[in-house]
């Protein structure tokens, strides 16, 4: 299911910082987990950054809220699960990741969340969904960190 509204026009609130021109970004990319099977989203072709590609949940880390909490409202923004259904959540090694293309470094977060429902409702950023295994996965048009993103929470995935 897609809530279908378009891109909405970003202002930064109190607090908020705007990284739209900045040449780092700190941002944060979960790898959500069900009964063994991740999820991805295909981004909305109507975003400005990697249009179309397959991803996790990812956001900025763009005001004063804790990782824990960022990756909550995250979670619960894009895909609609409750905060009560996060299980667990797990950081990984972060990493920097460059994007000539946008002229930026993402200082990039990967976490680890499970979850105890697979029911989603899309918000604006994302066209598509799908659970699938870790091999399924890397078959896709991934954006370009999201391997990384899944090499740094694999070991948790294991419980390592």
């Amino acid at each position: 299911m897609r809530k279908t509204t378009k891109e909405p026009a970003f202002i930064p609130q109190p607090g908020q910082v705007d990284f739209s021109h900045a040449r780092w970004a700190p941002v944060i990319n979960c790898v959500v987990t069900h009964k063994g099977r991740i999820l991805l989203v295909q981004r909305s072709k109507e975003l400005r950054l990697y249009p179309g590609y397959w991803n996790g949940i990812s956001g900025f880390l763009d005001d004063q809220r804790s990782l824990i909490q960022k990756v909550k409202d995250e979670i619960c923004e894009e895909t609609g699960i409750a905060r009560a259904k996060i299980k667990n959540i797990k950081f990984g090694r972060i990493f920097d990741a460059e994007a000539p293309k946008y002229k930026k470094t993402w200082i990039v977060h990967p976490v680890l969340v499970e979850v105890a429902s697979d029911a989603i409702t899309l918000d604006w950023e994302a066209e598509k969904y799908r659970w699938v295994t870790l091999q399924e996965a890397k078959t896709l048009k991934l954006l370009p960190s999201f391997k990384d993103v899944l090499e740094a929470v694999k070991p948790l995935l294991h419980g390592k």
